[in-house]
């Protein structure tokens, strides 16, 4: 079973830039998906990014495309958000998550979240 703890939230200024880390431990990291997902006030969880288990393949929101890049160190045991030119409507609560490589699975593991506020 693993275990994330996310890392590196903030206040910044609009136009800013900030880097979210995501620390797992507890099993095999590269066995994973790795997903950042984000919950703002009022509004449900939605999907941020995705990174496949090798750091190849990549998704986004159209929302942050262009904006933020995922990536991951497998030998670090940890997964990046790197979010340039924030907008107000990016503060949010950050999550990590983690999913098995097997078809049809869903993200089992979460980390605490990280508060992200950006400022206007």
């Amino acid at each position: 079973q693993v275990q994330l703890v996310e890392s590196g939230g903030g206040v910044v200024q609009a136009g800013g830039s900030l880097r979210l880390s995501c620390a797992a431990s507890g099993g095999t990291f590269s066995s994973y998906v790795m997903g950042w997902f984000r919950q703002a006030p009022g509004k449900e969880r939605e999907f941020v990014a995705r990174i496949s288990w090798s750091g190849s393949s990549t998704d986004y929101a159209d929302s942050v495309k262009g904006r933020f890049t995922i990536s991951r160190d497998n030998a670090k045991n940890t997964v990046y958000l790197q979010m340039n030119s924030l907008k107000p409507e990016d503060t949010a609560v950050y999550y990590c998550a983690a999913k098995r490589i097997l078809p049809g699975t869903q993200y089992g593991y979460w980390g605490q979240g990280t508060q992200v506020t950006i400022s206007s």
